[in-house]
């Protein structure tokens, strides 16, 4: 009777090809770790013509960045990187093991999640015409190119009538559609009206516009209000279950996955990096915070090698 092969165990899998996941694998795969990256292929930007803030890459096309990134990988014999979704992950004493929706199973001493967070975007007719060229909802990310125009922020909640106060900065002429009675609290409808932002309660019907340009926000009693741009702070939830599979804390406040400094989270082996972990969802803050969890990893692997004498090695 035969005996069935072992599985090889890498040194990280990486759930989550997006800057996050990749920083991290490139790091780890120049410190000579076995890495194998898995890119379900639905990034959160998808949406987006451009994005900004990052230095050197202001004004890239997201499929433009993700191309770079991933050619650059290719030099290095350490890293792989697959086209799949890991549909679970288990722990073991010493390792990880996820199964990919095709039933084959992946082991590996150390997982890194950076699968990040889906928008729960608002119920309005016509959003999805403009979604990512003149709606948007970081203005940290597309404040500026609407800067001085006519700005709309959908919704009625207090995030919303924060969101509105803080694009002040960006513009002056900025409404709050609340779709409906506003819900904030008493120091936000100060700050907005001392801030010259006109609240309309009314329910918003639709958005109007010729192709992906926004002319106007259509209202429940027939009036258009004019607006060349408009935000909204939307909901979000966790893109991947495996977190709450392996029984990471959350944060409270966000759902975000709770995370020290060095992006490790409660179960040992198991860190997280990007916007699964983090309330600043910017590109480079995710580049950033995979090079922070892949150099925590790195070491957490050169102690673990140490104390069991297996760290000199052949470089591959």
């Amino acid at each position: 009777m035969s005996t069935p092969p072992v599985r090889e165990i890498l040194d990280v899998v990486v759930v989550g090809g997006g800057p996050a996941g990749l920083s991290a694998a490139l790091v780890l795969g120049r410190c000579l770790r076995k890495v194998l990256v898995f890119d379900a292929g639905n990034p959160r930007n998808a949406a987006a013509r451009t994005f900004n803030g990052y230095l050197s890459r202001d004004g890239s096309s997201p499929a433009e960045f993700r191309q770079i990134c991933r050619d650059q990988l290719t030099r290095y014999e350490t890293v792989e990187l697959r086209a799949a979704t890991v549909a679970r992950a288990e722990r073991s004493d010493k390792s990880f093991t996820v199964t990919l929706e095709s039933g084959e199973r992946v082991d590996s001493r150390m997982l890194l999640i950076a699968t990040g967070l889906v928008d729960e975007l608002p119920k309005l007719e016509g959003l999805q015409q403009f979604y990512g060229t003149s709606a948007h909802s970081c203005p940290y990310c597309d404040g500026w190119e609407h800067r001085g125009e006519a700005m709309a922020v959908a919704g009625g909640n207090q995030e919303a009538a924060d969101l509105a106060i803080e694009l002040v900065l960006w513009s002056k002429d900025v409404v709050l559609c609340a779709n409906g009675p506003l819900q904030c609290d008493a120091k936000a409808r100060r700050q907005m009206q001392r801030s010259g932002i006109r609240v309309i309660e009314r329910t918003i019907t639709r958005l109007e516009g010729k192709r992906d340009a926004l002319d106007g926000v259509r209202f429940d009693d027939g009036s258009l209000l004019p607006r060349t741009a408009l935000f909204f702070s939307p909901g979000q939830h966790q893109r991947s279950p495996l977190a709450e599979q392996l029984g990471c804390e959350f944060c409270k406040e966000d759902g975000c996955i709770q995370c020290d400094e060095k992006a490790a989270t409660n179960i040992p082996g198991l860190y997280a990096a990007g916007n699964a972990s983090r309330g600043v969802q910017l590109v480079i803050a995710a580049a950033a915070e995979g090079t922070l969890a892949a150099v925590a990893m790195n070491n957490a692997l050169v102690e673990a090698d140490a104390e069991s004498g297996e760290l000199s090695r052949d470089a591959p």
